[in-house]
């Protein structure tokens, strides 16, 4: 089976001080206050606003309301697969539909004659010889996938009461500056993103697994270039996956509209559904 495509479906403070004569041994009331440590709660408190007003600007950035409102997705373009950094091929022809939360379908080949479907957390393979369930270990890859994926955590992960919200300080990522936060939710599941500190867009996200064969833990990460605005919002047009440090995937698209309206037979696996014959991309 081809390998699933992933959708596109990323402070400082200061202080001034006055100075007087003091006895040598004296200790001003107003040091002997600043010096005083601030409570945990406090600390966390604040940690966690910086942390949501980071996000904040991210999501402005991408589109705001509009951004968190995009009912259906849609994406033309080539994706890659790569091994140990290396294409592994001449790349494929994609035609991508997404409507949130749970459904999407990706046609391949310049044919389109190979769909790859998921609705729920099911998932579909579809050729001429008709649907058949796909591989499990494709499923889980996908559904962790989506799971983590920059959509969910801006639209879910960001509003659930029980996720932890960490301000992590500046970083470079994708040669950018950027400043990152992390996200834990009740399972101890931790995502961390990357906003670039001009654009404040989100420029790379990451986030580890553990292997339930192996136990031993993996890390994801994407990085996001090239946004462009699609209406009212802005969407990452080169996105790079990287599999333990090693480049996995990469997908450029050549164009891309939301808010169409989908027909719901494309996401129906028996419907027989065939998508209106378009250009093929090169």
């Amino acid at each position: 089976m081809k390998q699933l495509l992933p959708i596109v479906v990323l402070v400082c403070s200061g202080w001034s001080s006055q100075s007087g004569q003091q006895p040598m041994n004296a200790v001003p009331a107003a040091s002997a206050t600043a010096s005083a440590p601030m409570p945990v709660s406090l600390m966390d408190d604040a940690n966690a606003r910086q942390a949501k007003a980071v996000i904040e600007q991210g999501i402005q950035a991408l589109g705001g309301e509009s951004y968190l409102t995009v009912r259906d997705r849609e994406a033309q373009g080539r994706t890659y697969s790569l091994h140990h950094g290396r294409p592994s091929g001449s790349g494929t022809l994609f035609w991508s539909f997404s409507e949130f939360p749970d459904k999407e379908r990706v046609e391949l080949t310049k044919e389109r004659d190979v769909t790859e479907l998921f609705v729920g957390d099911r998932g579909y393979e579809i050729t001429f010889r008709g649907a058949h369930p796909v591989e499990p270990k494709d499923l889980e890859d996908y559904l962790r996938r989506r799971r983590f994926s920059l959509d969910t955590v801006l639209r879910t992960w960001v509003n659930d009461p029980t996720v932890v919200i960490l301000y992590d300080g500046n970083a470079l990522a994708a040669q950018h500056q950027a400043v990152q936060v992390s996200l834990i939710n009740a399972k101890n599941e931790r995502v961390t993103l990357y906003f670039d500190t001009d654009s404040h867009l989100p420029i790379k996200k990451a986030f580890e697994w553990r292997d339930p064969a192996d136990k031993q833990k993996n890390l994801e990460e994407e990085i996001y270039e090239n946004y462009r605005q699609i209406g009212t919002v802005m969407v990452p047009f080169n996105v790079t996956r990287y599999f333990n440090g090693d480049m996995s995937n990469q997908r450029f698209l050549n164009g891309a509209t939301v808010n169409q309206g989908l027909d719901q037979a494309m996401f129906d696996p028996n419907s027989g559904y065939k998508t209106k014959d378009l250009p093929a991309k090169k």
